[in-house]
């Protein structure tokens, strides 16, 4: 296991942001909040940690990449606090959700690991493709420590493709094993190029997404959304489409928020997840 230097830096976040909730979002499956109260980060082949210092002040260490990357992997240039504003007054339910999601905000993390994870999230609870996403960067990601803390990295297509049908199958992937090495093969070849599709418009894009062996229209707006940035797209999974048809009468509402729906959803997933499990 290689040890690596972090670069320590106080940095100051006064607009929404609250990374309990971050973590909790949905969105992304390998952040973990560790004892100490340090926030851990990986994207790629950077970490990053978090530690609140209270008044909007934070001490970011990272490894790989420097805070204005990780500035815009958090949307920093963006105002969600307007954004907020901005939505408020349309339905009593959003302004609920607006609230109650206060401090979430739409991550821009890495496509490859972004597709292959939420390949996984198919047909899985979020502890269930955390713990799957783990178990397969454990199993073949590389290893680092950084002032005591061993992390995996994100295993990359070549390392994918040197796993065994079992061996990914051992890591909890089920029925999704072969999508991971039709995709692992795929990205390794060169012949999906996902660094290439930044270009491409939005529809395009979701449509080069949806030919991969097992993206469907949820998995390719996520991938479009949370890996590209792409914040007019809004995936409807199970919890949104329940949403769409006890809230919305079964009338989507995401296309008339044109390039904020994306963002619009994460408020709305949230506070229909979060309160639904609080009741139970």
């Amino acid at each position: 296991m290689r040890t690596v230097p972090l670069t320590h830096q106080r940095v100051t976040i006064q607009d929404d942001f609250d990374l309990d909730k971050i973590l909790e979002s949905g969105q992304c499956f390998r952040p973990r909040k560790l004892a100490d109260g340090r926030c851990r980060f990986v994207s790629g082949k950077a970490l990053l940690y978090l530690t609140p210092l209270g008044c909007g002040q934070y001490d970011a260490a990272w490894y790989g990449a420097d805070w204005d990357v990780w500035a815009g992997y958090f949307d920093l240039g963006r105002s969600y606090a307007a954004l907020r504003q901005s939505l408020a007054g349309q339905s009593a339910y959003l302004d609920a959700a607006l609230a109650f999601g206060q401090g979430i905000r739409v991550l821009r993390q890495d496509p490859w690991e972004m597709l292959v994870t939420f390949i996984i999230s198919q047909r899985k609870s979020i502890p269930a493709i955390r713990t799957a996403v783990e178990q397969l960067a454990r199993c073949c990601g590389d290893p680092l420590c950084a002032e005591g803390d061993e992390v995996f990295l994100f295993p990359t297509p070549e390392q994918l493709c040197d796993l065994t049908e079992a061996q990914l199958t051992g890591c909890g992937l089920g029925y999704r094993t072969r999508y991971i090495q039709h995709a692992a093969a795929q990205a390794a070849a060169r012949t999906l190029d996902l660094d290439a599709l930044v270009g491409l418009p939005d529809d395009a894009l979701f449509s080069r997404l949806l030919t991969l062996d097992g993206v469907g229209k949820k998995v390719a707006n996520c991938v479009c959304l949370f890996g590209y940035g792409r914040t007019a797209m809004a995936p409807i999974d199970v919890w949104i489409q329940r949403l769409i048809d006890e809230e919305f009468g079964g009338r989507d509402p995401f296309p008339a928020y044109g390039q904020q729906a994306g963002i619009v959803q994460q408020y709305l997933f949230y506070y229909k997840r979060s309160i639904s499990t609080q009741k139970k």
